[in-house]
């Protein structure tokens, strides 16, 4: 069918707030390369928000994938258990940098995964209340809405939010908020709506994902470690969109040195199946009943068999290395632009976790949303999918696959350094 054709029964069949505005049907991709109904290419510089940090269709993967087809499909773990679950468990448990012995719950999505670690956040300390931090986003799902450091669009319509969840400020010097502040903000979070004596975690994203690609000091991870450590609080990093290489280390919170005592994790965890991890400190995972934790299809074979031969293609291919060499790149590119452009400012990167900010003047830093919002657009026309985030939706994000040939990177740097120029003037 034709994107046009296509339209037309999302237009009719597709809940309005669950259809994208997007009138461009995906049909087949390979690494960052798509094409869609229509048979027009695009460079994929979004990587499904940020699953595809091996590329579209590793073919390592789909042969693991179809495998693991001709076996079996489903039991539910919790009925009937099966080896792929047991040995993703083993291997997530030997390379994340929590506490101690780790053991691990597999889920389906990012949100599952953050419901269920404040489940054994609640399980294991006996306490209810969480707190989160401006700008982080954790999920759809009714508490972790709440927990989201931004109300719209995601807790628009849907009424009163849970209760127990309290924020404080993340540090973004460039917005005016310092290291110093946010300790600040913390701990007077603690003083007035969340004490120690009820809050059972502190949950950060040590990358702030689509709060706009702000990472935090190692300093203040490991003051907050220290106030965890200090209160009987979970310390519970959300690594679901920063993690499997995206900073160039497995995992973002490797950079500062800190362990937490639980994490999540999903999107790239599997190259595009549905699957995410809470993995923790053995005490903490073990602290809820018999049955207390599960899905029906939490940790299906197929995600699993996906997610374990990501791990083969991040040995045998060296994806960190590649992610590292990525994140120069695209460091080198912004650096030129923001000497090259009144508009771009507040280069910034961890690993090829990258972005940049659309601003009035870098005098004002004023935020120009509208920049962001005509640059996306004109990259999709010239045949580039590109995301903006952030608090004031200014910030252009990338999320490219670590895969990516030289020659597409290149045609797609060079569609938004068009854009800019374009748009920009």
């Amino acid at each position: 069918m034709s994107n046009k054709e296509l339209q037309a029964l999302k237009e009719r069949y597709v809940a309005a707030g669950a259809a994208s505005p997007n009138e461009q049907f995906a049909d087949h991709a390979t690494n960052a390369e798509l094409w869609d109904a229509d048979g027009k290419r695009m460079i994929d510089f979004a990587g499904g928000i940020g699953v595809l940090n091996i590329g579209h269709r590793h073919p390592k993967v789909v042969e693991a994938i179809k495998a693991q087809l001709d076996k079996l499909m489903h039991t539910c773990q919790t009925v009937m258990p099966y080896e792929g679950y047991v040995k993703l468990a083993e291997k997530l448990s030997g390379v994340v940098p929590v506490r101690g012995h780790a053991k691990v719950m597999l889920a389906n999505s990012g949100a599952e995964a953050l419901e269920n670690a404040m489940k054994i956040a609640r399980a294991a300390t006996g306490k209810t209340n969480v707190i989160c931090f401006d700008g982080g986003y954790h999920g759809r799902t009714f508490y972790t809405m709440a927990m989201n450091g931004k109300a719209a669009p995601y807790q628009t319509d849907f009424g009163p939010m849970p209760g127990t969840v309290f924020r404080a400020p993340y540090p973004v010097p460039y917005h005016g908020v310092s290291e110093e502040e946010a300790l600040r903000g913390l701990k007077m979070t603690m003083k007035t709506d969340s004490p120690a004596n009820i809050t059972a975690a502190i949950v950060i994203e040590p990358v702030l994902g689509e709060g706009g690609f702000y990472a935090a000091p190692a300093s203040f991870l490991k003051e907050i470690r220290k106030i965890c450590d200090d209160n009987n609080i979970l310390m519970i990093v959300d690594e679901v969109q920063s993690g499997f290489g995206r900073t160039g280390k497995m995992f973002a919170i490797e950079h500062s040195g800190v362990e937490p005592d639980m994490m999540t994790m999903a999107k790239s965890m599997a190259d595009g199946m549905p699957i995410s991890a809470i993995v923790g400190t053995d005490k903490y995972m073990d602290a809820s009943g018999p049955n207390s934790l599960g899905g029906t299809y939490t940790g299906s074979p197929t995600a699993c068999a996906a997610a374990l031969a990501v791990f083969d293609v991040f040995k045998e291919e060296d994806i960190l290395a590649k992610a590292q060499a990525l994140g120069d790149k695209l460091n080198k590119r912004f650096s030129q632009w923001q000497d090259q452009f009144e508009h771009v400012d507040n280069v910034r990167n961890l690993g090829p976790m990258a972005a940049f900010e659309l601003v009035e003047s870098k005098a004002s830093r004023t935020p120009k949303p509208e920049l962001a919002a005509a640059v996306t657009k004109k990259a999709k026309e010239k045949g580039l999918i590109l995301l903006s985030c952030g608090m004031y939706a200014n910030t252009l994000r990338f999320l490219m696959p670590v895969t990516i040939e030289d020659a597409v990177l290149e045609e797609g740097l060079a569609i938004v350094e068009e854009c800019l120029k374009e748009v920009g003037a």
